[in-house]
C-alpha cells in the first residue's frame, strides 16, 4: 500500500518559535491515526502545519505523490485537505446546507451522502449554523470537510466539550467515513480509551517530536504506555 500523505523533516512552528523540530510521518491510504500527546505537545501545530496554517522552516509535504508544500491552505484543501479545526469554522451567516454547498467538490461524498450520515443535519438543513448545537456544529464541520471529497481527513479533537450522547454518533460516523475507503485520517484526541478502537495505529509527541507509534492493538495490549506518555492509567487521556 503506497503512502498517500508524507511530511520529511517538518521543521514548523509560529513566529520565531520552532514546536515541530522535525518531524517526519507517512501515512497510507485508509489508515485512521490517533494522535495522543500531553496539552503543548505539538499535536495542533502538526494538523496546522499539514494545512498550511503556520510558519514552515524546512522540510516537506506530499499528498499522492504531489508536493504541496508551498501551496496556501486554500489550495491544500481544493488539493485533498479536509480540516475540521477545534474551533469548528462553520459559516454561522450560512444555512448547514449552504455550509456544504460552498465547499463542495466533485466525488463520492455528497451533501445528500452526509444528511445519510448525520439525519440531524437534514433535519436542520435550512438552519443557519448560529442556531445550531454544538454537537450538531461539529457534524456540519465534518460534513462540510467531507464534501470536499478529500484524500485526507484532519481532526483536531472532534468530541471535546460534547454530551456523551452526541460523541458517541460522531464516533459511530467516523467509523463509516473511515471504512468507506480511500481517505487517510488523523484523529487528534485527548481520550485514549475513546479513540483507539476507531485508530489502526497510535502515535504519540512529546515536544515536537514522536516518542511512540505502534499499532493500536499493541497500545491496548500495553496500557503501561499510556501511563508512561500521557499519566493516564488506560481510561482517559486528559
Amino acid at each position: 500500500m503506497s503512502d498517500l500523505l508524507c511530511i520529511e523533516n517538518l521543521r514548523a512552528g509560529y513566529g520565531q518559535a520552532v514546536v515541530l523540530p522535525s518531524m517526519s510521518l507517512r501515512l497510507p491510504e485508509s489508515q485512521v491515526l490517533a494522535l495522543l500527546g500531553r496539552n503543548g505537545t505539538g499535536k495542533t501545530t502538526l494538523i496546522n502545519s499539514i494545512v498550511g496554517v503556520t510558519r514552515r522552516f524546512g522540510g516537506s509535504v506530499t499528498l499522492g505523490g504531489r508536493d504541496i508544500t508551498g501551496m496556501r491552505p486554500d489550495q491544500r484543501a481544493r488539493a485533498g485537505i479536509g480540516w475540521v479545526p477545534q474551533e469548528r469554522n462553520i459559516f454561522k451567516s450560512l444555512t448547514v446546507e449552504e455550509n456544504m454547498t460552498a465547499v463542495a467538490q466533485p466525488g463520492p461524498w455528497t451533501v445528500a451522502k452526509v444528511y445519510e450520515m448525520f439525519p440531524r443535519l437534514k433535519e436542520r438543513r435550512n438552519n443557519f449554523g448560529n442556531q445550531l448545537s454544538g454537537g450538531e456544529q461539529q457534524m456540519l464541520a465534518i460534513g462540510r470537510a467531507l464534501t470536499l471529497n478529500p484524500q485526507v481527513l484532519l481532526l483536531d479533537e472532534p468530541t471535546e466539550g460534547l454530551a456523551p450522547i452526541i460523541v458517541e454518533e460522531l464516533l459511530r460516523a467516523l467509523g463509516t467515513i473511515t471504512r468507506s475507503g480511500g481517505i487517510c485520517s488523523i484523529i487528534v484526541e485527548q481520550n485514549a480509551q475513546k479513540i483507539l478502537g476507531l485508530a489502526d495505529r497510535v502515535v504519540i509527541l512529546e515536544r515536537g517530536t514522536i516518542v511512540h507509534d505502534a499499532a493500536s492493538s499493541a497500545l491496548k495490549a500495553d496500557p503501561a504506555v499510556l501511563e508512561r506518555f500521557l499519566g493516564v492509567s488506560g481510561a482517559a487521556a486528559h
